[in-house]
């Protein structure tokens, strides 16, 4: 992994914390139980010297978030981060793609959260990421796209996602 994809991956970990932060606290307050989808990894070797890892993942990537929210309803999103202006429709691998679909027809609340440079945070609905290029006319959307989407900045430092729902 080099410099950048090190980065990218530090900056995508902590976005998907902050968001597990903001999901412990609607299961504190009784509002959401929401739980980070752990990722299928199969461990096959430890290196002493470095404490590091070797594995592989074991199936394709699920979506990112699953959980209820307080009177039964489902919801389900994917946490995509850019340090750009734009969040591409790309990101969403085809696996993510598909079980956003399927959870959103059996009538699931389902969402991309994105994040502009760990700063600006939107809470996207499906239909309007994965329809973006018949909504906005191309497959990307930017700051201005977004900004009907916008979490508002709270005190606490937490993502409160499910304010804008």
């Amino acid at each position: 992994m080099n410099e950048s994809q090190s980065r990218r991956k530090r900056v995508g970990n902590e976005f998907e914390h902050r968001i597990e932060l903001a999901c412990n606290y609607y299961r504190r307050k009784g509002l959401a139980n929401i739980r980070k989808t752990p990722e299928p990894f199969k461990v096959i070797g430890k290196d002493l010297k470095t404490n590091k890892l070797e594995g592989f993942y074991t199936s394709k990537a699920q979506v990112d978030f699953k959980g209820t929210l307080k009177g039964g309803r489902s919801i389900v999103f994917e946490a995509k981060q850019s340090s750009k202006d734009a969040i591409q429709q790309s990101v969403i691998k085809e696996q993510q793609w598909d079980d956003l679909s399927v959870h959103e027809h059996l009538g699931a609340l389902c969402y991309v959260i994105v994040s502009l440079s760990l700063k600006d945070f939107y809470m996207v609905p499906w239909y309007n990421f994965r329809k973006m290029e018949w909504l906005y006319g191309h497959k990307h959307m930017n700051r201005s796209e977004l900004e009907k989407f916008r979490i508002p900045p709270h005190k606490d430092g937490l993502i409160h996602f499910l304010e804008v729902i």
